[in-house]
């Protein structure tokens, strides 16, 4: 018998969203302010979901267990797998001592660490968020910013800060065509709509970063830089979204990104930068050369980590890779035994729970394959490889834990109806709707660490009550997904995932604490947009209903 979730257990909402909230401020809490290791403040979150799931939403034993080992799983595959693959990368670019070349190159294009963020974190970044998602990004520009002599909570607070406008076309547009699934408008039209809200954050969050790494006056200064970043990739994300889809915009506003900097970096230099403002002199682990082939050379593991990860984001070779070796069943107690009810759905649904993952169509392999490639490029021999992957996943045990965990109390929430509690109490809100209900999109994505994740566990509900409330379902069920870029830099999943490939693990909550003011900030300014958006005369046009 399928047991139906409830979604006021204590009969008050008030104090049923209060104790809905409780896992969530447990996780987070112990991170920020009681400074715990991520991984244990992530198993007490956990530990705190599975006693309200049971002993107050009522959510029976087997299927309790089956959402955690669902969650756990895919923390593992294919998140971990992405994690430990791009540490084995980086790991081996560390051992062969590439990486004081890699930073000498990349100032001989700029010497400037604000110009180098926006390149690396913000175009560089939203290339890998296109193609691959799923915390590739933020793990790969976290890790060559480290090499650029980057601090640690510099690399990994900045890599997360730029790393929003990109994320709602994130993997080939994976968010929105998940967002079209669940509430049944078509693909390009969800698109076109994200593609007239998330521009305006294109445009300011190059500017954004600078301003969080260099204050005010250091922004200022890398103005002209900022502009051809933000302004390129905005025009693009708008024009691909709204004539084409979902599924290149961000590749292609990527590349534009990027071209347009260096283009204007042959014309125009910034003022000297303030010794305050620069990052902390990398370690020059070995001689490092200024000849452009050992240049080359220090590029060449990156290189082919683009061409891999690009590759098998091609929807031929995924089918392909697909056929060969693909995972799937049905999850034991879990399938089939919850049932969704209105008004978070409009008739009672009853929740699939199937895992399913193409083991070589993994990001994570693609990464691995470019790891093992770079590895001979390097001349390692096969048992240094091994002895050096090993040290890699010896290294990132703590954090392999902490993202099953997270998974696990997302997966649980989901199935247990406690986030629905969560995105009732927001959408409650009336005339102001469409601002609380892009901070639900914000909400979402905190919780699950992924767009895609959030999309699917409201943009029922955002229809539904749009619908209800005389607004656009059009336009809620985008601003869930624009809402949500915004939480990706505070998702524990991500912050573990930097922490780790910035060899700073234990240090999470510094990191929570560096991005939350800029999470909060642009979720206000994004809710802002979108009630602007449904009621005011200047921006209602851009709206389809």
């Amino acid at each position: 018998m399928p047991w139906h979730q409830v979604y006021d257990p204590l009969h008050n909402r008030f104090f049923s969203t209060a104790l809905a909230a409780l896992p969530v401020v447990v996780l987070l809490g112990g991170i920020a302010f009681l400074k715990m290791r991520a991984h244990v403040a992530a198993l007490l979150g956990l530990a705190a979901a599975v006693a309200i799931a049971l002993g107050v939403y009522g959510m029976p034993g087997s299927a309790a267990a089956g959402a955690v080992a669902d969650g756990a799983a895919y923390g593992f595959f294919p998140i971990g797998w992405i994690v430990v693959n791009l540490l084995f990368l980086h790991q081996l670019t560390v051992e062969k001592g590439w990486f004081s070349v890699l930073r000498q190159s990349v100032m001989h294009v700029t010497p400037d660490p604000r110009i180098q963020v926006i390149l690396v974190a913000f175009s560089f970044g939203a290339f890998f968020e296109g193609a691959a998602g799923f915390g590739t990004p933020v793990a790969v520009t976290a890790a060559i910013l480290i090499q650029l002599g980057f601090k640690p909570l510099s690399a990994a607070g900045l890599s997360l800060i730029a790393n929003t406008a990109p994320v709602a076309f994130g993997a080939l547009g994976t968010p929105i065509i998940a967002l079209s699934g669940v509430t049944g408008i078509d693909v390009r039209v969800l698109a076109a709509m994200v593609g007239r809200q998330l521009p305006f954050f294109s445009l300011i969050v190059p500017f954004w970063v600078v301003w969080a790494q260099a204050g005010w006056r250091g922004m200022l200064g890398v103005w002209p830089a900022a502009l051809a970043a933000g302004g390129s990739f905005a025009v693009v994300q708008y024009a691909v979204s709204n004539f084409h889809g979902p599924w290149l915009v961000d590749i292609a506003a990527s590349i534009v990104s990027l071209l347009s900097v260096l283009v204007l970096l042959l014309f125009w230099k910034p003022a000297p930068l303030d010794a305050e403002t620069a990052p902390g002199p990398a370690e020059e682990g070995g001689t490092a050369s200024r000849r452009p082939r050992e240049a080359l050379g220090a590029w060449v593991p990156w290189i082919l980590l683009t061409v891999f990860v690009g590759l098998w984001g091609a929807a031929p070779v995924k089918r392909f890779l697909d056929g060969l070796a693909t995972v799937s069943f049905a999850v034991p107690g879990l399938q089939g035994h919850v049932v969704r009810m209105p008004p978070v759905v409009a008739l009672p649904t009853l929740e699939k729970a199937v895992f399913q993952q193409g083991i070589l169509s993994a990001t994570g392999t693609a990464i691995l394959c470019a790891a093992l490639v770079s590895g001979l490029v390097m001349r390692f021999s096969p048992l240094r490889l091994l002895r050096a992957y090993a040290a890699t996943i010896h290294r990132a045990r703590h954090s392999l834990v902490t993202i099953a965990a997270m998974l696990a109390l997302g997966y649980l929430t989901r199935y247990g109806g406690i986030d629905a509690t969560l995105g009732l109490a927001l959408a409650r809100t009336g005339s102001l709707y469409p601002f609380f209900g892009t901070l639900l999109g914000w909400l979402g994505v905190a919780l699950t660490g992924s767009d895609t994740a959030s999309n699917v566990l409201f943009g029922s509900l955002q229809t539904i009550t749009a619908r209800q409330t005389g607004f656009s379902p059009v336009l809620m069920s985008a601003a869930n997904s624009t809402g949500g870029v915004m939480g990706k830099m505070i998702d524990a999943q991500s912050i573990v995932v930097v922490s780790t490939v910035t060899n700073w693990y234990g240090h999470e909550g510094s990191i929570l604490r560096f991005v939350f003011f800029h999470s909060v900030a642009l979720a206000i300014l994004a809710g802002l947009l979108v009630q602007a958006e449904a009621s005011l005369a200047p921006f209602t046009h851009l709206v389809v209903r």
